[in-house]
């Protein structure tokens, strides 16, 4: 018998339910304060065994591996070896597992029964698993780990009286785990947890056992990422296609109401501002609505479906290889709609050299802004031709500028982790959901938030944006007889041409430099600044009538569209990203690293592109 209060740690992954048993075990009889030299929380409490003996019970926070990513990982590691400071080590341990997700629960487990301390298993929620289909073997579990395994429901205080009668015996006999636990690779623990789970499995529903054949596919580490490009290519491909007739509809819809307007305002100020600024301005880029729809049927899809935390494990080896966390895909792909809230979410990183790193590539994700500018490069200088079976030239590029973009983000990931953000990756684990058919309710939902939020910014920041634009267009106007066109001759023209300078020699001219500064705003206004530029410029009503794309398809060369796409692979984010990096940086040192970087790699891209694509006669 032990000489002193035995004291007793729970232990386990997060959402295992630890919590709900530290407070049914303990009830009322806790206290809480902060480990010494850390401000993480401890949470201990007493409770009695069937004989009235007291022991103390500490809830350790939810961990994944003894290799801690985290100072909450870190107390856990430090208590349960008896280095935390102020702390003796526990007498025994009380793993916490989740029933429903035995096999990712189990590889902690087998790393913590290692340590060959007294130890019990908690078999936790076995109601929730029961429900959706699966029955374990206690017994069976308990013979393969070597010590007892006590099915619970916390929250309903099931099998509280047998999990403290098991702790009991196993804290006088001293008892240790018996069963060999194998390698302590992580590898190997996996496959040995993912064999444990296995065998105590009584029986399952046929869903489970299809979820269980879908993960083998979509998880498997060859066929799985095989499976996502294939997807991801797929998406691309739809962009295009499927949106065309919508867009098209669009378009001829902005056409129509551009001549209406021609024809009802009187010449002048007025009918400029509507005609060349509002339609030709804000309606290019609100006919690329389809294109944003589609893309976010998808992503939404994804995610109601439960696939895009199959995605992220995915690719958690590529984000390793690079130096990154796992933890930093989620915030990653986020920046795949906006980059603001994907740097936001960059708070669940704990290590800050990592979450660093996340913050300054999250502006190279390719988000939605830009879909409207490659989309009508793509439609203007890339033929509409299928290169194989229901495959498109268009969405191929298309894809390619995505993959592009995400490569040149590993890139940049590796080399920041190299010099101005130095560390090693650490290990990432998550659980994943189930997979279900998506509530067509929440779709729709989902679908009608975004196009209100890209249509709120084409009736805001992209209206008067443009506005501005038109109006330093528009004055001074050129004297009669001038060789000068009004583009040239106005205030936006003069300003655009201190910097053509500096974009020249990547192939861009005074009207891609006018298009750039007003795109620091939102990505989308370099569409709309070309398209009123161009109307501005506009000598008759054909060329009014003209599309965007068909103006620009007579101006540039192929090089410089293709240096174009390039650019806005990398170019320097919008204003409010630059803000939002200063607040979660506290301070201006990386938002003007990230701005500088991103100009540098944009004008080498763009350059390279347009060099490239001129000595092959393109």
């Amino acid at each position: 018998m032990t000489r002193h209060q035995p004291l007793i740690a729970l232990v386990g992954n997060p959402n295992a339910g630890k919590s709900a048993l530290f407070n049914a075990l303990t009830g009322a009889r806790q206290k809480i304060a902060n480990y010494p030299g850390v401000t993480v929380e401890r949470k201990s409490g007493r409770f009695a065994f069937a004989d009235g003996r007291p022991a103390e019970l500490i809830d350790l926070p939810g961990s994944y591996s003894l290799d801690p990513t985290s100072p909450d990982e870190a107390v856990t590691r430090d208590v349960v070896m008896g280095r935390q400071a102020g702390e003796r080590q526990p007498d025994a341990l009380v793993i916490v597992l989740d029933s429903a997700n035995l096999d990712q629960h189990l590889v902690f487990a087998l790393e913590l029964l290692a340590l060959g301390l007294p130890t019990v298993i908690a078999l936790n929620m076995v109601d929730l698993a029961e429900r959706d289909g699966l029955t374990l073997d206690a017994t069976r579990l308990a013979a393969d780990l070597g010590v007892p395994v006590i099915p619970t429901v916390a929250v309903r205080r099931r099998g509280l009286t047998e999990l403290a009668g098991a702790l009991d015996a196993v804290i006088l006999a001293k008892q240790v785990p018996h069963a060999p636990l194998g390698e302590p690779d992580m590898r190997a623990r996996r496959r040995r947890a993912e064999h444990i789970a296995t065998a105590a499995i009584v029986s399952q529903t046929q869903s489970r056992r299809w979820t269980d054949r879908a993960d083998s596919l979509l998880l498997h580490p060859f066929a799985g990422p095989l499976v996502l490009f294939a997807l991801l290519f797929v998406i691309f491909q739809a962009v295009f296609s499927w949106a065309t007739p919508f867009a098209d509809a669009l378009e001829a819809g902005a056409a129509a109401l551009a001549e209406l307007a021609t024809a009802t305002i009187p010449e002048g100020f007025f009918r400029s501002l509507v005609v060349d600024g509002v339609i030709a301005g804000v309606g290019s880029v609100v006919v690329f609505l389809p294109q944003i729809v589609i893309l976010f049927f998808f992503i939404l899809m994804m995610e109601a479906t439960g696939y895009m935390a199959r995605a992220a494990f995915i690719m958690d080896r590529l984000m390793a290889s690079v130096g990154l966390s796992g933890r930093s895909f989620i915030p990653l792909l986020s920046s795949f709609a906006c980059a603001i809230p994907g740097i936001m979410a960059t708070r669940s990183i704990s290590d800050e050299k990592d979450r660093l790193t996340t913050i300054l590539i999250a502006p190279l994700m390719t988000c939605s802004a830009r879909l409207p500018v490659y989309t009508v490069i793509i439609a203007a200088f890339i033929p509409e031709i299928a290169v194989g079976p229901g495959i498109g030239l268009q969405g191929l590029v298309l894809f390619g500028l995505y993959v592009f973009g995400i490569i040149g983000a590993m890139v940049v990931a590796l080399v920041l982790r190299s010099t101005v953000a130095k560390g090693g990756a650490s290990g990432f684990l998550m659980e994943m959901p189930k997979y279900q058919m998506p509530r067509i309710a929440d779709l729709a939902l989902g679908l009608w938030q975004r196009a209100w939020l890209f249509l709120r910014r084409a009736g805001t920041i992209i209206f008067a944006v443009t506005i501005g634009l038109w109006l330093l267009l528009s004055y001074p106007q050129v004297p009669a007889g001038s060789s000068m066109s009004q583009s040239e001759y106005s205030a936006a023209g003069r300003i655009a041409g201190v910097i053509e300078p500096i974009v020249a020699p990547i192939g861009f001219s005074r009207d891609i430099a006018l298009a750039l500064i007003p795109a620091m705003a939102a990505r989308e206004v370099a569409v709309s600044a070309l398209a009123t530029t161009y109307a501005i410029d506009a000598t008759d009503e054909d060329e009014q009538a003209q599309a965007l794309g068909e103006r620009l398809a007579g101006r540039w060369s192929l090089p410089t569209a293709l240096a174009f796409l390039a650019w806005f692979v990398f170019a320097p984010q919008c204003i409010s990203t630059i803000a939002v990096t200063r607040r979660e940086t506290n301070g201006w040192k990386w938002p003007m690293f990230m701005v500088g970087y991103l100009f540098g790699l944009a004008w080498i891209a763009a350059g390279i592109t347009f060099w490239t694509a001129t000595a092959f006669g393109l």
